[in-house]
C-alpha cells in the first residue's frame, strides 16, 4: 500500500495548539506538507491569547525535519491567516477548520455573549478562513476543505444549544460548499470527531476523555484532504478506532389531501413511521413533493392537455422528451395543475440555437409545442441547454446540479419551477414502470 504524500501542498489547520489539531498538523507534516499551525493561544472559553501553544507545535515540526509557520490570529480574520499560507509558501490547498471554544450553559442561563462568541469561533470563523482561501482553489482548480461538525450538533447536547446550533450549521456549510466547489475540484466535507480534548472533558468523564485519543480521528482527517479522496458534501464520524458515515434519512410519510391537525393525529403512526426510510439528495425531495401533489385528487385530472399540432426537429436527441411529455400530459394533467407557469427551453447545437420548446402548464388545456411563447405571454422560466446534455439530463446520466454549477444548463427566471417539473418526469416515469 502506497503512503498518502503532501508534498508540495500547503495546509492550515486552525485551532492546531493542542488536541485534534496538534495531531493533523504534526501528520500532515510527517508526510511532507508544508503546514499553517494556527492558534489564538486561548482558554477553552475564548477569552485570552497566547502565542506559546502555535509555537510549541511548529517547533516540534521542525524538530522532527517538517516545515511549518505559526499563526496566532483569530480564525474570525481569516484573510490574515490565509496571508501567512501565502507568504511563507505560495499557495494553499487545505483548510481543516478545527478551532472551538465552549461557553457551556443552560439556554434559560444564557447571555448574548455566550451566544455570538461560539458563532464568532465556530461558524464566522470556518467562514472566514475558508472564504479566504476559496479564490486560491477557484484559480488553481484544486482545494479540500473540512469542517468539524459534533455530535452535539447532530443529536443535541444539553447546556450547549449554543455549540450545537454552530456545529450543525457547519454541516449545511460543508454541503453547500461541496456543490459550489465541485467544478472546480475543491471538495468539501463535515468532520464528526469523539476525542479526548478541552472541549470534550466537560462532557465526558476523565478516564473516557484519557481513552479517546485525538490520534484516532486523524487517519480519516488526512485522507479525505488528500488528492485521491472524492468524497464531497458528507459527513463523517471517527473515535475511537471506528470510522463511518453519517446521513440525514426521511421516512415514507403519508399523502393526506387537504389534512386537517385532526387527519394529522389519526395518521400520526404512518407519519412517523422509519421502517421505509431513505436517503434523499434536494432534487429527490422536491420530486417526491410534487409527485405527492399529484395524488390529492383534483377534480380537472380528466383534463387531456394538447401538444399544440407542431411538429418536432426529428434530428434532436430531445425531442421524443417533449413528445414524452405531451403524452403523459394526455394521460393525467392533475400533477401539471401545480406548476402554474410556463417554461421554455432554448437548445443548442454546438452553442448555436438549434430550437425552441416551450410547455406551457399554466393555460389550460395544457400544451407542449416549438416556438417561442404564444399569445403574447413571457416565460416564468427560460432554460438554455445544449440538445445532447438535456438529452442526458432526462436518461438520469447528467445531475441538474452539477450540470447547473458547471454552466452546461442556464437558467433564467425561478429555477424552483425545474424542480417542479423533474418531480412530474419522475412520477410519470413510475407510472409507466
Amino acid at each position: 500500500m502506497s503512503t498518502l504524500r503532501f508534498d508540495d501542498r500547503v495546509v492550515i489547520v486552525t485551532g492546531a495548539g493542542g488536541g485534534l489539531g496538534r495531531t493533523y498538523a504534526i501528520e500532515y507534516a510527517k508526510r511532507g506538507a508544508k503546514v499553517v499551525v494556527n492558534d489564538l493561544g486561548g482558554d477553552r472559553h475564548g477569552t485570552s491569547a497566547s502565542t506559546s501553544m502555535a509555537d510549541k507545535v511548529v517547533q516540534e515540526i521542525k524538530a522532527a525535519g517538517g516545515q511549518a509557520v505559526a499563526n496566532y490570529d483569530s480564525v474570525e480574520f481569516g484573510e490574515k491567516i490565509v496571508e501567512t499560507a501565502i507568504k511563507n509558501f505560495g499557495r494553499i490547498d487545505i483548510v481543516v477548520n478545527n478551532a472551538g471554544i465552549l461557553r457551556d450553559v443552560s439556554f434559560g442561563n444564557m447571555k448574548d455573549l455566550d451566544w455570538d462568541l461560539i458563532m464568532k469561533v465556530h461558524l464566522k470563523g470556518a467562514y472566514s478562513v475558508t472564504k479566504a482561501a476559496w479564490p486560491y482553489f477557484r484559480k488553481q482548480k484544486y482545494g479540500r476543505v473540512i469542517m468539524t461538525s459534533s455530535n452535539s450538533g447532530l443529536y443535541g447536547s444539553f447546556g450547549q444549544a449554543n455549540y450545537s446550533a454552530a456545529k450543525m450549521a457547519l454541516v449545511g456549510l460543508a454541503k453547500t460548499l461541496s456543490l459550489e466547489g465541485q467544478k472546480y475540484n475543491i471538495f468539501s466535507n463535515a468532520l464528526v470527531p469523539t476525542a479526548g480534548s478541552r472541549l470534550t472533558e466537560t462532557v465526558m468523564p476523565e478516564d473516557l476523555v484519557q481513552a479517546l485519543k485525538p490520534e484516532f480521528v486523524t487517519p480519516l482527517v488526512v485522507y479525505l484532504t488528500h488528492e485521491s479522496c472524492t468524497e464531497t458534501g458528507q459527513i463523517f464520524e471517527a473515535g475511537a478506532g471506528w470510522y463511518g458515515t453519517t446521513q440525514l434519512y426521511r421516512g415514507k410519510g403519508k399523502v393526506i389531501p387537504h389534512a386537517t391537525a385532526e387527519d394529522l393525529k389519526a395518521n400520526w403512526s404512518s407519519i412517523v413511521d422509519m421502517n421505509n426510510a431513505r436517503h434523499y439528495n434536494a432534487q429527490e425531495l422536491m420530486g417526491e413533493l410534487v409527485s405527492a401533489l399529484s395524488e390529492h385528487g383534483n377534480s380537472s385530472s380528466g383534463n387531456t392537455g394538447n401538444t399544440g399540432g407542431s411538429k418536432t426537429h426529428s434530428s434532436l436527441e430531445s425531442a421524443p422528451i417533449f413528445e414524452e411529455i405531451s403524452k403523459g400530459l394526455k394521460e393525467n394533467s392533475t400533477a401539471a395543475k401545480n406548476v402554474k407557469a410556463i417554461i421554455m427551453y432554448i437548445l443548442l447545437k454546438d452553442g448555436k440555437e438549434a430550437a425552441k420548446f416551450t410547455l406551457d402548464l399554466k393555460n389550460e388545456p395544457f400544451s407542449v409545442y416549438e416556438g417561442d411563447v404564444k399569445n403574447g405571454q413571457k416565460a416564468n422560466t427560460t432554460v438554455t441547454i445544449e440538445d445532447s446534455d438535456f438529452a442526458e439530463l432526462a436518461a438520469g446520466k447528467l445531475n441538474p446540479q452539477k450540470a447547473f454549477m458547471s454552466g452546461k444548463l442556464k437558467v433564467k427566471g425561478n429555477i424552483m419551477l425545474l424542480q417542479r417539473l423533474q418531480g412530474i418526469m419522475e412520477a410519470q416515469k413510475k407510472a409507466k414502470l
